[in-house]
């Protein structure tokens, strides 16, 4: 086959350069893109009168006809091709004849897969960010039916005061928040477009690129030719926005293995979203978690490789630059894959709430408010904090809880305790006492699950 760009040299390379050389493997995921981006350009060149009218009418048509073949799969992509942009082309002239020709007029591959890569990360972007709505709605779904729901919250894995199953969900709901609003802000600043940039230094064809921007839902052009084929920036940071929804999944997955598991017991997932053992009979695995929490190395991978690619590039296109596709394709379909399973497995999500009500009580987390109780009467705190680790010490030894603790105990270690004591340690008092902004009561989860809806209801 002859190659589209053959002149300079005959076009002949070897097979093996060849397949190494071609991305058709990969970009062509973007037809409808690059399509997308054609049709634009041959209206923009019919408007400035840089071809015809008629030929600006046959290209149209012809590109139209490629689209609906590849998507009802009248027409297969041919893997021969060296990348999905002379595939289109060639077939286009195919079928049209030699007015098919004039469709790269003022147009180099060079700005033509940097417009495609761009309006590809817009449509994913768009979904992505459903999903992450999807998976925030689930959240605040669940985090209201558990907002009294009393467990203990952790630090260094280690039980230290009381919060709510909600309250703990809804940590994650902001999580995603935010990384909806990160991706919101890059495609805001991915919203230029760079056709008409040509292969780096413009063309001296009378383009209209503002129009060719305007036909493709573009806020304008990019103002610097080289910038406009040479930047990849958008890739590198939507990696980067896709990295952190992987750590915020990788983080709530941690938790649901945790909390699946015996040792912990306060949740239960779906037999949908787990797997058994071809050996243990007993086993229910969190695999899908597990995934997650696999993935999410990969996906840094892939910003890793992306930011290596890039850190030595001269300007303007160089062949190092087809890199940034695989990583990226990857990195979208693997997160768009764990959010699509998450959502369903948040969904179906039940709290053993017995269980994180005696994991709370083991746990000792009323010991602080044992402390504040003996300060609010008069002692000095470091010596309250003394005396409440004593008597944790001694139900420990006496396999018991503060809550069961008699009242004599407690004097022989202060005068100051009485009855009003167990009003005091009792775990939700704790927890109904803490009512600054933010915190785990269950009226501020629910203040904080009815912001989140007012958000996403915005966002809609």
């Amino acid at each position: 086959m002859k190659k589209m760009w053959a002149g300079r040299t005959s076009g002949k390379t070897d097979q093996i350069a060849d397949d190494f050389n071609s991305s058709i493997r990969f970009d062509q995921r973007m037809y409808p893109e690059d399509i997308t981006g054609s049709i634009a350009h041959a209206k923009m060149l019919a408007k400035q009168g840089i071809i015809p009218e008629e030929a600006s009418a046959k290209i149209i048509a012809g590109l139209e006809g490629i689209l609906a073949d590849l998507n009802s799969g009248k027409l297969e992509i041919d893997p021969a091709a060296e990348d999905i942009h002379m595939f289109i082309e060639e077939t286009l002239t195919d079928r049209i004849g030699q007015d098919g020709k004039m469709l790269h007029t003022a147009r180099s591959r060079n700005d033509q897969v940097a417009l495609d890569i761009r309006l590809y990360m817009r449509e994913e972007n768009g979904q992505i960010k459903q999903l992450l709505k999807d998976l925030v709605a689930a959240l605040c779904d669940q985090a209201e039916k558990y907002k009294a729901s009393l467990m203990p919250g952790y630090t260094h894995l280690q039980r230290a005061q009381p919060v709510t199953f909600g309250h703990q969900l809804m940590a994650y709901a902001y999580m995603f928040m935010r990384d909806l609003e990160r991706l919101g802000q890059m495609e805001e600043r991915m919203n230029y477009s760079p056709i008409g940039s040509c292969a780096l230094a413009g063309t001296t064809y009378p383009i209209d690129r503002v129009y060719e921007a305007e036909l493709l839902g573009f806020k304008a052009p990019v103002a610097n030719s080289l910038d406009g084929v040479s930047d990849r920036d958008h890739v590198v940071e939507d990696l980067s926005d896709l990295a952190l929804v992987m750590m915020h999944l990788s983080r709530l997955s941690e938790e649901l293995i945790l909390w699946s598991s015996w040792e912990f017991h306060f949740v239960r997932l779906a037999d949908a979203y787990t797997t058994g053992s071809s050996i243990m009979p007993q086993k229910k695995n969190p695999d899908m978690a597990e995934l997650a929490r696999g993935k999410t190395g990969r996906v840094y991978g892939d910003l890793m490789a992306i930011l290596t690619t890039l850190k030595g590039l001269p300007l303007a296109y160089n062949k190092d630059m087809q890199e940034d596709k695989e990583a990226l394709f990857d990195a979208i379909d693997n997160v768009e894959l764990c959010l699509e399973t998450f959502i369903p497995m948040i969904k179906t999500l039940e709290a053993n709430e017995k269980a994180m009500h005696q994991a709370a009580q083991k746990g000792f987390i009323n010991a602080t408010d044992l402390a504040d109780y003996l300060t609010k009467k008069g002692m000095p705190f470091r010596d309250a904090y003394h005396i409440s680790g004593q008597l944790v010490a001694l139900c420990i030894d006496q396999d018991t809880v503060l809550e069961d603790l008699p009242l004599e105990t407690y004097k022989g270690y202060s005068d100051l305790f009485e009855e009003d004591l167990y009003q005091a340690i009792d775990l939700h008092n704790c927890l109904a006492k803490r009512t600054s902004l933010g915190g785990p009561t269950p009226e501020s989860v629910q203040k904080q699950v009815d912001e989140v809806r007012g958000k996403l209801a915005e966002e809609n």
